[in-house]
Order: C-alpha cells, then sequence, then structure tokens
C-alpha cells in the first residue's frame, strides 16, 4: 500500500533532523515544524473523512510517526500523540466534533488523560476543576483531552471520564525542564471552576466497549478499534522509530571508526563484538516493527469486516506493544554500550535517542509487567479488567 503522507514526510525529514539539537536545547518543537507537517496532512491521518480528514489505516500512520522520530525524537513523539487526538475526537457527541473541526478542520488537541479533575454536576453539564501534568505540545493546541472524576453524593468518585476542554478556559504552566524528550513542552494545564457542557464529556468505560457516541456518526472500521489498541501503540510508535535512527546514526559512525586504545587498534567493523551488537539491535528493532504493524493491522481487518475484536487479539496487542518498547529500548542500550565514549556528548544522535528512547519508556501504557500479567490471566481464562485492553 502506498503512503502518500509519508512520501510528503521524508522529504521535510532533513530539516526536522537538522532542528533536532535545538528543539532539545530550547526545550520546543518550533512551530516552523509544526505547520510543515501539517501541512503534509500527518495530523489529519486519522481524522474523520467528514471533517477534511484522510482516515487512513492506522498502520501508515505508525509508519510516519517511526520516520519522523528516527530523526527527532520529541517531534515524532507529538507526531503520534497530537496525530492520535482526531481519532479519539471522532469518539465524541458530533456536537463536540463540530465545535472543534466547525471552523478550523486542522485545529490541534492535546491531552492529559490521568484523572486528576474533579467534575461537579450542573446545568447542562459539569464544573471541573484541576491540575494535570504531561500533555505533551499543548503549546500548539487549542483544545485539551483532560481527564477527570465526576463527584456523586457526599463528593464521592461516581464515574471516570475524558472531558474536552478550549483553551480559552485553562491556563499552561511551563514546567518541563527533563532530561529526554526535552523538546515535548509536556506541561501542566490549570483549569479553575469551568463550565463543560455535556456533550463535551466521553465516559472511559464507554471507549473501552466500543460505545462511543460519536460512533453513530464515523462508522467506519478506523472507529471500531479499541483505545487501548490504538493510543498505546500511539505510545511506543515514537520509541521504535527512535530506537531505529539511533541504529542507522551508529551504522553510520561506526563503519569507518578506527579504535584507538591500550589494547590495539583496528577498524570497528572488524570487531566480531561489534558486529554481533549491531546483529542484536538490528532484530529487536525488526520484532517490535512486525508485531506492532501485525496486531494493528489484524484488528484494523477485523473492524473492516465489522466483526468484534477478539479479547485474545486484544490482549496480544497490549503484550506485543509493551515488548516492543522494551525491545527498542535494549536494542538502544547496545548500541550506546559499544559506540564508546564519544557517545557521551551531548547533542551526539546516539546519546540523544538513548535519553529521549527511555523518558518515552515511563510512560504508564509501558509497564511491562502489568501489560504482560494480563496477557498470561487471558491465556489462563482468568477474567481481565483494564481500560488499555
Amino acid at each position: 500500500m502506498s503512503n502518500e503522507v509519508l512520501d510528503e514526510v521524508r522529504a521535510l525529514l532533513p530539516e526536522i533532523a537538522a532542528r533536532a539539537r535545538a528543539v532539545d536545547e530550547e526545550r520546543r518543537v518550533p512551530a516552523e515544524s509544526i505547520g510543515e507537517l501539517s501541512r503534509a496532512g500527518v495530523f489529519r491521518m486519522l481524522q474523520p473523512k467528514r471533517y477534511g480528514g484522510a482516515e487512513s489505516d492506522p498502520v501508515r500512520f505508525y509508519e510516519v510517526v517511526r520516520e519522523i522520530s528516527a530523526v527527532c525524537g520529541s517531534t515524532g513523539w507529538l507526531v503520534s500523540v497530537l496525530g492520535v487526538h482526531p481519532w479519539q475526537l471522532a469518539l465524541f457527541e458530533e456536537a463536540a466534533q463540530d465545535e472543534v473541526w466547525g471552523s478550523d478542520p486542522g485545529v490541534l488537541v492535546c491531552s492529559s488523560y490521568a484523572p486528576v479533575g474533579r467534575l461537579v454536576p450542573a446545568e447542562g453539564g459539569y464544573r471541573l476543576s484541576g491540575r494535570w501534568r504531561f500533555s505533551s505540545g499543548c503549546g500548539h493546541a487549542s483544545w485539551a483531552l483532560l481527564g477527570g472524576l465526576v463527584l456523586g453524593a457526599a463528593g464521592r468518585p461516581a464515574d471516570v471520564v475524558t472531558v474536552l476542554v478550549p483553551r480559552s478556559d485553562y491556563a499552561i504552566e511551563d514546567v518541563w525542564d527533563v532530561i529526554g524528550l526535552r523538546g515535548t513542552a509536556s506541561d501542566d494545564i490549570v483549569v479553575d471552576d469551568a463550565f463543560v457542557p455535556a456533550h463535551r464529556v466521553v465516559r472511559n468505560q464507554d471507549l473501552t466497549r466500543l460505545r462511543g457516541p460519536g460512533q453513530q456518526v464515523n462508522t467506519g472500521p478506523l472507529y471500531r478499534l479499541p483505545f487501548g489498541a490504538v493510543f498505546t501503540t500511539t505510545i511506543t510508535a515514537p520509541i521504535v522509530g527512535m530506537a531505529s535512527g539511533c541504529y542507522r546514526s551508529y551504522v553510520s559512525a561506526m563503519r569507518d571508526r578506527v579504535r584507538l586504545s591500550l589494547g590495539g587498534g583496528g577498524r570497528f567493523a572488524d570487531d566480531q563484538f561489534a558486529q554481533v551488537a549491531v546483529a542484536r539491535a538490528a532484530s529487536e528493532i525488526d520484532a517490535a516493527v512486525l508485531q506492532t504493524d501485525r496486531n494493528v493491522r489484524e484488528a484494523y481487518e477485523h473492524a473492516v469486516r465489522g466483526e468484534a475484536i477478539p479479547a485474545e487479539l486484544r490482549l496480544r496487542v497490549r503484550r506485543d506493544q509493551v515488548r516492543a518498547t522494551e525491545r527498542a529500548l535494549e536494542a538502544i542500550d547496545v548500541l550506546f554500550k559499544t559506540a564508546g565514549g564519544n557517545s557521551l556528548r551531548r547533542g551526539n544522535p546516539i546519546e540523544r535517542a538513548w535519553r529521549d528512547a527511555h523518558a518515552g519508556g515511563v510512560h504508564v501504557a509501558n509497564d511491562v509487567e502489568r501489560a504482560l500479567a494480563m496477557y498470561g490471566r487471558g491465556e489462563f481464562g482468568l477474567p481481565v479488567e483494564d481500560n488499555l485492553i
């Protein structure tokens, strides 16, 4: 299958790569990069056709994410996270979609899903307050998807939801100064007693059960995929891309390198241990790509046929998604360890990929033991309850 957006993006990669060091140092992906990627159609790949989107096969979207992440981890991360939000917005009520895309189909939406917000019922909706952390690329967005708890009797939590809030209703606090994914500007979002109409609230349980209200108007197979499959793969795809970029940089830098050491010199490429390291890293990256693409493609094919996506497949998606992250990190660690002292220099592509990938690895979607345990429970016939399945 052709991927026209990927063809457009490849022409942008040299310039995105040239900006990567500045992105890391300035802690921001420039508006110039976001604009170029927007014009290439990256952020509309998972957007409904009825709102000017491409409604693409999700595997194509993840291909684009990996290619961008290979040259700049922070830019690739933002592409993945901001690029998946049109898919989720399509699951909200039609009125919410109209509010966001009615006047500007190219508007961007950020997120922070931890249910730290508090929603108090009010006439026609809710009053919302809270502080959310880790909202990647929020400075480029005009709306935010935020997690919250609906408070019932005596102020006790009654439901877990995701709410859609316009930029006018929240403040952004610049707090992002970290060791990896520095350019994602994953700052805090603060809401102080904002009104949220009912049509801009969706129950997380409905998304898990594939009952989003937006599915009544967005009937294509893309919107019959599980949130757990789409969202978690969105987190892993850039990390796998970072590993791929690290691999390319490593091979290019080491191919003609001559060792200078007390034990004797010689060409690095002639070292059998270096050859084994390259083989191990390449195999881990290939396995990560092949398994995640296979699973997403299989789930999408079920949706195309109008079939329910089996629980076994949903669990396998999560199993291989966390393993893909783990494999990518293992590949980068092998390369970083054998690259020598030069890889420690700040701004070196290998060093930057190592920091970015490990930063992405701590995301809650990459909780390896939890995801693998869920798969094991399913294989033993035990019940599995989780919003990311």
